[in-house]
């Protein structure tokens, strides 16, 4: 399937849309200043709900004509009924969660599937900065320092991989971006994607 074009618009953001069925239900996890629910809302014609921790994020959203509510995903979503969404999406948001085992399976349990997006600590970069610096690594896509960063649980793609497979689920498609926002090669072992892959995107679905 060829990628959903929108100029301007992030390239973790055009694969999430390109995992996502038109017309389908979708809450959006952490979804900061709507930019991923609007793509998907223009872009696929979905039901977009959203919600959001930060007051400012949520003012954003609801400018943007979006249906988002503050709160908190690690103690809100256990108030959503089994079921309710198709698709449930958590965004460069799990390394921030204080619980990311027990968010995941909160996503699985509303959606019958659920997208995670996050940056991933194993990349070359990062492994090279610590290595050769001493020194909490700062990348383009992990740009605060240590002691400005929202992330508390830092995870490679491997610990992921590993993740999903402690919760059961199935992984239904799996894509790791280089720093420049290019997927890489699909075949490749998972070793290659831990260490060149900047962040990673995977679809998720409970195995039945």
């Amino acid at each position: 399937m060829a990628l959903i074009k929108a100029p301007g618009a992030r390239a973790d953001h055009l694969l999430i849309s390109d995992m996502v069925d038109p017309n389908t239900r979708v809450l959006d996890v952490g979804c900061g200043d709507g930019a991923l629910l609007r793509l998907l809302s223009v872009q696929r014609g979905v039901d977009a709900r959203g919600i959001e921790i930060s007051q400012a994020g949520v003012n954003d959203c609801v400018a943007k004509g979006l249906s988002v509510i503050q709160g908190d995903a690690d103690t809100d979503l256990a108030d959503y009924p089994d079921d309710v969404f198709d698709y449930v999406i958590l965004s460069q948001t799990l390394q921030a969660t204080r619980k990311p085992k027990v968010v995941l399976e909160h996503m699985l349990r509303i959606g019958r599937h659920a997208i995670v997006s996050f940056p991933n600590f194993g990349h070359w970069r990062i492994r090279t900065q610590l290595l050769l610096r001493g020194r909490m690594p700062v990348t383009g896509i992990l740009s605060n320092p240590w002691y400005e960063t929202q992330n508390i649980h830092f995870c490679t793609i491997r610990d992921f991989v590993e993740l999903v497979e402690t919760l059961g689920a199935s992984m239904d498609r799996a894509v790791a971006l280089d720093q420049f926002g290019t997927p890489l090669r699909f075949a490749a072992p998972w070793w290659v994607w831990n260490m060149f892959g900047e962040q990673a995107i995977f679809l998720l679905s409970r195995k039945s």
